[in-house]
């Protein structure tokens, strides 16, 4: 009896998550291998209204693919169904939930086997520790040190881990003693199916400076060739009229004609040229009575 109601349990679960599959269009597969729980609980929080998260069996979930028949392109997650992973079930933009993972990400002090977030560098400065077996294991961190009122100082800046790289357990201990948190916890986005797409971890990360500065580049380029061409659009119209003005003005100062806007202009220009005209009468009339002498 006890087996047949473990086996219906899994019918229903089975049956549940079909029809989560059936409901969104968009489904992400999260790795739970950096996650804590307590971070976990505050994502599904904050996501409550966006994103429905559940942990799921990966057995359970190829069933359940198997049983939507009308979105055959699920299958193609099957090769992401390895470790431990959540499931995210959302009608959200898939990057755009990429996004939210994150952010939703902290930084921790870092286990043996830990891989850095960025690139450790341990400042120069005092260390608050008292002389001791502290120094040699600093030393032994590669961290230059010094004695100075009873405390350990580090001498200067040093770079102890690169991005990517495996921590020590040696390392990390230093590190957790000094208040350096390198490692990033949180959910990893592995995969995510959007209506028949399906994108990879890579194909998910942007780079949001870069893709911004872009996007702004990008649309200088259009707005100066609109402008060049004369290609009227809501936001270049207003600046369309004021070349054309000051084009139409200034054509009209060289031709001079006579409008209440150029007359002033025209008036000035005209005296300008007549002051010009002027200075140069005595240097005119001087010739003439040289040559008339001579």
């Amino acid at each position: 009896m006890p087996s047949q109601q473990v086996l219906q349990k899994k019918i229903s679960e089975v049956e549940e998550i079909t029809q989560l599959l059936r409901r969104y269009d968009v489904i992400g597969i999260a790795s739970l291998q950096k996650a804590r729980a307590p971070q976990l609980q505050e994502l599904k929080k904050k996501l409550l209204d966006k994103v429905y998260m559940k942990v799921i069996k990966n057995t359970i979930m190829k069933r359940a693919i198997e049983n939507c028949k009308e979105k055959p392109e699920l299958k193609k997650l099957e090769e992401h169904l390895t470790g431990s992973n959540i499931y995210l079930f959302t009608d959200l933009n898939p990057f755009k939930l990429a996004l939210l993972l994150e952010k939703g990400k902290v930084k921790t002090t870092a286990k043996a086997g830990d891989i850095a977030a960025f690139d450790v560098i341990v400042p120069a400065g005092n260390t608050g520790q008292p002389p001791g077996p502290i120094i040699s294991q600093l030393n032994a961190a590669g961290l230059p040190t010094r004695i100075e009122a009873g405390s350990v100082w580090i001498t200067k800046d040093t770079l102890v881990a690169k991005k990517g790289e495996v921590i020590s357990e040696r390392l990390a201990s230093v590190l957790s003693k000094l208040g350096i948190k390198p490692v990033e916890a949180g959910l990893v986005m592995k995969v995510v199916y959007d209506n028949g797409l399906i994108i990879t971890q890579e194909h998910l990360q942007i780079d949001i400076e870069k893709t911004t500065q872009e996007i702004v580049n990008a649309h200088g380029e259009a707005f100066a060739l609109s402008l060049s061409v004369a290609y009227p659009t809501k936001e270049n119209m207003v600046t369309l009229l004021q070349l054309a003005h000051q084009e139409a003005y200034a054509l009209s100062i060289n031709a001079a004609i006579t409008t209440k806007e150029t007359i002033v202009d025209l008036i000035r220009k005209a005296h300008t040229q007549m002051l010009s005209l002027s200075s140069r009468l005595p240097s005119l009339e001087e010739k003439t009575e040289s040559g008339e002498k001579s």
